[in-house]
């Protein structure tokens, strides 16, 4: 199939050609008719599957047929949600490279950044805006944003959406719109609470699923390492040095230690740079640059900062922490081996994280492969640390003690 049998118009196959893409992807061959029909959607997928193109293209395709209807100045007509900073920026380069030959204005909003060029945007009038949550609520209270004209509504990334903690802002945001209007809803996976959520917002939706939510690309070899935690970024400098070259995405599971494992590689000779939730917009923003024209190779990331961000061409993925939900692993994964190409992924699996891996193989039904070849080992016999209190038994009865002789001493008086 080619884009030209989806029934597009000339302008967006123009700027579909010189983009470089020829063929429609699964997702997009299998969502764009039903969104062109004007229904509901719900859409599952993992990342790389060109989930931004099919709600973007039929939203072009539709917004440009009725821009010659008379109108007194431009209305926002397509509100696009998104979780993350980093993918409403991407969201809105799509839009751009694809109606670069429409007359149609699309703008993205986001918090982190000053409020005052967004604001100035928005009063020149827009048909299309990408949105996080957060800032679009802020601008809306200022009286500069209006969604009554609203025709098509895109959630985008549901479930990470839902694991941020933007549940009532969504369902704020979509009672903020008409009631008869076109819901579009994409999502790496459909978790009951993304299921929840769909019942309510979405009329009679038609279900998409493309490659199973629980599967890795078979272009992926994977690598399973079993090591103390305390070796980890021994084992990592290892690997940097004699097995894992080109681009590489590290994923940690908290800001602290990306932090810290960024500046261990930093002192050991290496182009990292890092991204995070307490980091900048504009510090985020270049180090996605940066690593995309390979300034730097190796990006130190958490999951939340990553997902969703666009990059072509990388390598390997290392997870440095091993996830504790499954299907993060199943993301994280999906960032290599993108388009045919091949790629590899490295996991790091301490004794207090094998509780996980269990579930992780579970999940994508297949055996991880163990390297036992390397310089820091786990002991097979090594059980996760139980944490104790820190208080000592004879500390409490020492206080219970002194507690009495207290009451005492009251008694006396």
């Amino acid at each position: 199939m080619s884009f030209k049998d989806l029934q597009l118009n000339k302008p967006l196959l123009r700027a579909i050609a010189e983009s470089g893409y020829e063929e429609p992807t699964l997702v997009q061959e299998n969502t764009i008719p039903f969104v062109l029909d004007k229904k509901d959607v719900i859409t599952s997928a993992q990342t790389g599957t060109g989930k931004t193109a099919a709600f973007a293209l039929p939203i072009l395709q539709m917004l440009f047929d009725y821009q010659d209807a008379p109108k007194k100045g431009k209305k926002i007509k397509a509100l696009v949600v998104s979780p993350t900073r980093e993918l409403a920026v991407q969201i809105a380069a799509n839009f751009k490279t694809y109606g670069k030959y429409t007359n149609l204005k699309s703008a993205v909003v986001f918090g982190g950044t000053s409020i005052e060029p967004q604001k100035d945007i928005l009063k020149k009038g827009v048909d299309i805006l990408i949105a996080t949550p957060g800032r679009l609520l802020d601008l809306h209270k200022q009286d500069l944003i209006h969604l009554d004209f609203i025709d098509i509504f895109v959630l985008d990334e549901a479930d990470l959406m839902l694991d941020m903690g933007f549940i009532d802002d969504v369902k704020k945001i979509e009672r903020l719109c008409p009631e008869t209007k076109q819901t579009l809803l994409f999502s790496a996976t459909i978790p009951y609470k993304v299921e929840q959520l769909a019942n309510t917002i979405l009329n009679d939706p038609e279900r998409i699923e493309v490659a199973p939510n629980a599967s890795t690309s078979k272009n992926v070899n994977q690598a399973l390492y079993y090591v103390p935690k305390k070796n980890k970024i021994e084992l990592c400098l290892h690997l940097l040095r004699n097995t894992i070259k080109g681009s590489i995405i590290i994923f940690r599971r908290t800001k602290f230690g990306v932090d810290k494992l960024e500046k261990t590689l930093l002192n050991n000779g290496y182009l990292v740079d890092s991204i995070h939730g307490d980091k900048t917009q504009s510090e985020r923003q270049k180090a996605l640059v940066d690593f995309k024209r390979k300034k730097v190779n190796i990006l130190v990331a958490t999951d939340v900062a990553a997902r969703g961000i666009d990059i072509d061409n990388l390598d390997a993925v290392i997870n440095f922490d091993m996830p504790n939900v499954p299907e993060t692993f199943v993301h994280r994964i999906g960032r290599t081996a993108r388009a045919g190409n091949k790629g590899a992924a490295y996991s790091f699996c301490s004794a207090d994280e094998k509780r996980y891996v269990k579930s992780i193989q579970q999940l994508i039904n297949l055996q991880l492969d163990v390297i036992d070849d390397h310089p820091y080992p786990l002991d097979p016999k090594a059980k996760a640390i139980v944490h104790k209190s820190k208080t000592p038994k004879s500390k409490h009865k020492k206080g219970r003690k002194s507690e009495a002789s207290k009451k005492k001493k009251k008694r006396w008086y």
